[in-house]
């Protein structure tokens, strides 16, 4: 059993390999690895939500597709650019800049996925006409959808762990104890020790997330913008305690960056709620009246058009012989 994954105080283990299958085609061998399968299918899923959703978030599912395309490339570009940036190797990289695109080597942060996707999400949802804030509600739903799901890839990679645990669900892996994909400048820690499963705390984190904003998406949608700032606050915070027990995060200097902007992010979706709210409160407030007036008016007209026609046969008979009588007087004038 070469690489394996364990849960010691469970008494499982099991065999684990980070490649999904292997293939030869025109004399290259090719790897298809279970990271890119999860985040692949985790896309795939956030997409089809998005599509099923748009008409409620009036959101034109064409236009909303072309956004997503763009936001994915430059989200992808800007995860990896965020890695790069504040990795230890950073210096290696701008010394030989080709190893930036070498993405099957492990490396983005979901920050940076995070401000690349939001910032072409706003250039493209101005020239697609797609209303922003809503797309940016939908979007949010997606994303915890994406994460909750990606995050398994960090199970197969045995990566994004935490320090050591006595808790019955700590697990352990050949390249855990290696101390492979783990800080140098982590103290007290001991890789032949069970460690946090921080993977999966942010996997249901994210979907979790995702079941309560999801609902109070169809019961309590006060705003447009609404969703996103919370989606802001909810990551942030979780984000915020899951880092703290983390062995791999990026640092800069002694503080890990993604604590840092973890605290940051909270704040922004904390503003954006209130600034999306008070905008909401200042939108001029629907025809109501003149839509009920329309309504009362047809339905003056129907009642009108219903006494017509309940009039009684005898009725018409009367009023037949009064039209005849003052037509006959009116001839009769006119000939003297």
């Amino acid at each position: 059993m070469d690489s394996f994954i364990s849960f010691p105080a469970l008494g499982w283990k099991f065999a684990i390999d980070d490649t999904l299958f292997s293939f030869s085609l025109f004399g290259n061998e090719f790897t298809v690895k279970w990271y890119g399968v999860l985040i692949a299918l985790g896309f795939l899923l956030a997409v089809t939500y998005g599509l099923k959703r748009a008409k409620s978030f009036d959101i034109d599912s064409d236009r909303m597709i072309d956004v997503v395309l763009v936001c994915t490339v430059v989200g992808f570009v800007g995860a990896r650019l965020y890695y790069v940036l504040f990795s230890e190797d950073r210096a290696a990289y701008f010394a030989d800049p080709i190893t930036i695109l070498y993405i099957w080597e492990g490396g983005i942060g979901i920050y940076g996925g995070i401000i690349g996707a939001f910032l072409s999400g706003v250039l493209m949802c101005k020239l697609r006409k797609v209303p922003l804030a809503p797309m940016m509600d939908l979007a949010a739903l997606g994303f915890l959808i994406g994460q909750g799901i990606g995050r398994w890839g960090n199970f197969f990679n045995q990566e994004a762990f935490g320090g050591n645990t006595t808790l019955p669900w700590g697990m352990s892996g050949n390249l855990i104890q290696s101390g492979a994909n783990t800080n140098a400048s982590i103290e007290n820690f001991d890789p032949s020790l069970p460690v946090h499963p921080t993977f999966l705390y942010e996997s249901l984190w994210c979907l979790l997330g995702f079941v309560l904003l999801h609902f109070l998406s169809k019961k309590a949608y006060k705003f447009k913008g609404q969703i996103f700032s919370l989606y802001l606050v909810w990551y942030g915070i979780g984000r915020f305690f899951i880092e703290l027990t983390r062995t791999d995060s990026l640092m800069m200097g002694k503080m890990k960056v993604s604590c840092f902007v973890a605290v940051l992010t909270v704040l922004l979706g904390l503003m954006l709620y209130v600034v999306f709210q008070n905008k909401s409160r200042r939108l001029p407030r629907t025809l109501t009246p003149a839509v009920e007036t329309i309504t009362l008016q047809e339905d003056e007209a129907a009642v009108i058009e219903n006494e017509e026609i309940d009039v009684s046969a005898e009725d018409m008979a009367e009023l037949a012989a009064l039209d005849g009588a003052e037509e006959e007087d009116v001839y009769n004038g006119e000939d003297s």
